[in-house]
């Protein structure tokens, strides 16, 4: 499902208890410098993660200050994020001009503890190639080195590497729960554009064998994923971004079933076996 841009004026783009992604929450948060921003989600966990600007988090009674460095857009620097554990009062404040942060949540009921993920924290994997149109670049923010301190969450910033080219590909589902072949996480994406007229196309294909249905994703496009296979694609001369949210419903690991006409190509691509390791 595409939900197109718009100001959300700081409300959940999608809330909890979703009807589509009841796994996911995401919140697109708007500040100006010394405003606050105040939220406590009692059955999810969450992850804060300034797109450009700068904020101090206060999670119940620790202090994470000077949290993101980017000024410009999302391809000026690196991530930073605080995580806030399910029922926990938090809040932030815009110390820089202006501030773009995501709210990136997972059904989770046991309350953890709160840390920081600093610019050096980040766990980078770069893969695929100009030649195969697959050439990409992942920032985990929450990513398998936090298996011991997060309960479902996996939030990440993808990158297309070059202008042009596709990702999530080859085709694959995640929204079942079959171990050791798939497990059922829920998904939501949101999408920049470098330029920012820049555009894409999502493929939503629900059945393995049936004619899937495509959206044409923009600068500021949400895409919730509760079904099927979703790979996507950037027009030439653009380059694309994506902030991701994935929320498990057993278990954090994520295990992606690729559509069987393609999954041949998982030895085509390079260091995509590399990609696929950092989920589980």
């Amino acid at each position: 499902m595409h939900i197109p841009p718009h100001n959300n004026n700081n409300i959940p783009i999608v809330d909890i208890k979703n009807s589509k992604v009841p796994l996911n929450y995401f919140n697109l948060v708007n500040l100006k410098k010394d405003e606050f921003f105040e939220y406590k989600l009692e059955e999810y966990e969450s992850c804060i993660v300034p797109a450009i600007g700068t904020i101090d988090v206060k999670v119940e009674n620790k202090n994470f200050e000077n949290i993101g460095k980017r000024k410009k857009d999302v391809w000026d620097g690196e991530p930073e994020g605080v995580y806030v554990p399910t029922n926990t009062a938090t809040s932030f404040k815009c110390t820089s001009e202006i501030a773009e942060i995501y709210i990136a949540g997972a059904k989770y009921e046991k309350t953890l503890e709160s840390f920081a993920v600093r610019s050096d924290e980040i766990d980078l994997v770069q893969y695929g190639s100009d030649d195969t149109k697959t050439h990409r670049k992942i920032k985990h923010i929450l990513g398998t080195k936090h298996h011991g301190s997060v309960g479902r969450l996996f939030c990440n910033e993808l990158f297309t590497v070059g202008q042009g080219g596709w990702s999530g590909f080859p085709p694959h589902k995640h929204d079942t729960d079959r171990l050791p072949l798939e497990t059922r996480h829920d998904e939501t994406y949101h999408y920049k554009f470098k330029p920012n007229n820049g555009f894409g196309f999502q493929l939503f294909q629900k059945e393995e064998n049936k004619i899937g249905e495509v959206s044409h994703v923009v600068d500021g496009s949400t895409v919730i994923i509760d079904k099927g296979y979703h790979p996507c694609v950037v027009a030439p001369g653009y380059e694309m971004y994506y902030f991701t949210i994935l929320g498990g419903l057993s278990q954090r690991s994520l295990v992606q079933y690729f559509h069987p006409s393609h999954a041949y190509q998982i030895e085509t691509i390079p260091g995509l076996k590399d990609m696929i390791a950092k989920y589980k």
